[in-house]
């Protein structure tokens, strides 16, 4: 690591490779392991105490945005969730790496958003060094049930992921992708 003297943590929030045993990035995943488990067990009556506990996990909830339990991340404030956006149940978010979601977005049952990534060298893999890349998704997308979106990612906006989809590759804006991985196989404007 040469005379880098940033923490894991500094390493991981700037996107670069680290060691996940870092102290400050343990705290953080317990924090966030702590507000998860009192938002997925509210009553679901209690939409205001789950819009609470939402806003104070994530780094953005916006203005009408719901997600529904039970939810699971990493860290909470790498999550950006735009206003009106929809999350159903069982959305599983690594996210060491930032996610954006934009506005109007609806996200189906059981969906992934990964934005880990680990050494394909099996020496760095087992010396423990991780990265991340971000995801984007754009505004007025709908993810199907069950879709999972790897690492550095972005989502057009207006598109649609049908159902079961693997998306490996950027999707451009205004069509529909289904498969794995994910292949166009239809233009909406």
């Amino acid at each position: 690591m040469s005379d880098d003297t940033r923490t894991m943590h500094a390493r991981m929030l700037a996107g670069e490779t680290y060691h996940a045993d870092d102290p400050q990035i343990t705290a953080d995943v317990a924090r966030a392991g702590d507000l998860q488990h009192r938002l997925n067990h509210l009553h679901p009556a209690q939409t205001d105490e789950r819009r609470a506990l939402l806003s104070e996990l994530l780094g953005t909830l916006g203005e009408g945005a719901d997600v529904r339990p039970p939810f699971y991340c990493d860290l909470g404030y790498n999550l950006h969730l735009g206003a009106r956006s929809f999350v159903n149940y069982g959305l599983q978010c690594a996210d060491v790496g930032e996610i954006r979601i934009g506005e109007d977005v609806l996200i189906g049952p059981s969906v992934n958003l990964l934005t880990p990534t680990h050494p394909v060298d099996p020496e760095s893999r087992r010396a423990g060094w991780e990265g991340s890349e971000p995801i984007t998704i754009g505004d007025n997308v709908w993810l199907g049930g069950g879709v999972t979106v790897c690492p550095g990612v972005s989502i057009g906006r207006n598109s649609v992921v049908g159902a079961g989809s693997v998306v490996v590759h950027d999707v451009p804006a205004d069509v529909v992708v289904v498969g794995n991985p994910a292949r166009v196989v239809r233009h909406l404007a």
